[in-house]
């Protein structure tokens, strides 16, 4: 039997839950512009460069470079000059940021399953 879909307000459930769980643990917050950057980063394959960034999520790429100063900071992500075109600069993955992507996976599940489990009491299931 397939899952029923996801209504908005569920969705919308889950990323607060999101949110709140990872403003709660202990460690750095990112803020939405850096979290979105941070996962377009390791979720679309592909180099990334500031360029790319700025177009795929329509900021500035000054706004970008700001993101990418503080995921550098915190050793989420790595830049590296691209050897191609030395004009260009390559964003790279690190260890530290696969590892908060797996937190930020495991804190995703469990609010999914507190969701569906508080829809399933609210119908009587």
């Amino acid at each position: 039997m397939a899952a029923a879909p996801l209504s908005s307000d569920q969705l919308v459930g889950i990323l607060r839950d999101t949110v709140v769980a990872l403003v709660r643990r202990d460690g750095v917050d990112l803020s939405a512009r850096q979290l979105g950057v941070f996962l377009t980063c390791y979720l679309n394959d592909g180099a990334h460069t500031v360029r790319g960034l700025a177009q795929e999520l329509n900021v500035s790429k000054p706004a970008i470079t700001r993101a990418l100063d503080r995921l550098s900071e915190l050793d989420y992500v790595r830049r590296k000059v691209d050897p191609s075109d030395r004009r260009s600069v390559l964003v790279q993955r690190t260890v530290k940021g696969a590892a908060f992507l797996r937190e930020t996976r495991h804190i995703m599940t469990d609010a999914l399953s507190s969701n569906k489990a508080e829809t399933s009491s609210r119908r009587g299931g």
